[in-house]
């Protein structure tokens, strides 16, 4: 089942009443309301449904622009943002698949942002959650970009300080800690990722499909294990084997150590 829908955070908002309107009436008014869940449509901005206190209502599919952001300093009205960001500004990119799932990203959960818009420059903001795209079916062709590694981006929510919310990649974004970020940040100049990275295809391990053992080793690891056992000369192996185990463990390291008495076990 394709997760066209998901549940996010209860943030509480304001939403300008002209999109409840069709765009028809009710500019320069606004109803309070709670984020219930957020969808994602290829080609299209975020939806996201609300609800409504004063009406008890649920309305569906409005852009991130429709909302304002709930103001302890102003509970009965929101101040008109400054400057007002349209739709275009507060999300670049429309969804990336029908799939999505929403993540709060721990670490940077109370960092300030810092997001580069189109039109208005660095702004501030606080960062809400994370709305990220993928494809859910293995079975259905991929027309999409969500797990293409330079097409692909994610939608970091924030609260603006102008009282906007909007959707914005990581590479429009710098978050910055007392404890962790320096004093005086680099500019970025990274590159796009286009490889696709994969640990299983290497030839050089070889396959394990005839193999049972718990402890398997790659034919590089039983070559190298067989050379020591035929080019060490004859009675070598036994003053190795009655060295100290703390001295090995000195010279050697851990691992080491325990290589060697599971040896001694062995020749026991």
């Amino acid at each position: 089942m394709t997760t066209l829908v998901a549940n996010v955070p209860p943030v509480k908002v304001w939403v300008r009443k002209e999109y409840l309107y069709d765009l028809q009436k009710g500019h320069g008014e606004y109803t309070p309301g709670y984020w219930v869940t957020c969808k994602s449509l290829t080609g299209r901005a975020l939806y996201f449904e609300t609800y409504l206190t004063e009406y008890g209502a649920l309305y569906d599919k409005l852009p991130i622009s429709a909302f304002l952001s709930w103001d302890s300093d102003h509970p009965n009205e929101p101040v008109p943002p400054t400057p007002d960001l349209e739709l275009t500004d507060l999300q670049f990119w429309n969804g990336f698949d029908h799939g999505l799932t929403v993540v709060e990203k721990n670490l940077i959960f109370n960092m300030r942002f810092e997001v580069l818009t189109r039109s208005q420059g660095v702004m501030q903001g606080t960062y809400l959650f994370t709305v990220d795209n993928y494809h859910p079916h293995r079975n259905e062709p991929d027309f999409y970009f969500s797990e293409f590694p330079d097409e692909h981006k994610s939608h970091n929510i924030v609260a603006l300080d102008n009282g906007q919310i909007g959707a914005y990649p990581n590479n429009r974004c710098r978050m910055v800690d007392p404890s962790l970020t320096n004093q005086d940040l680099k500019t970025p100049d990274f590159k796009v990722s286009t490889r696709y990275f994969d640990v299983e295809s290497a030839p050089k391990w070889g396959r394990l499909g005839e193999c049972d053992d718990y402890f398997w080793k790659t034919p590089n690891e039983k070559e190298v294990e067989t050379e020591e056992i035929t080019c060490r000369p004859q009675g070598q192996w036994e003053s190795f084997f009655d060295t100290d185990d703390s001295l090995l463990e000195k010279q050697c390291g851990d691992d080491m150590a325990c290589l060697i008495a599971n040896r001694k076990k062995q020749k026991m």
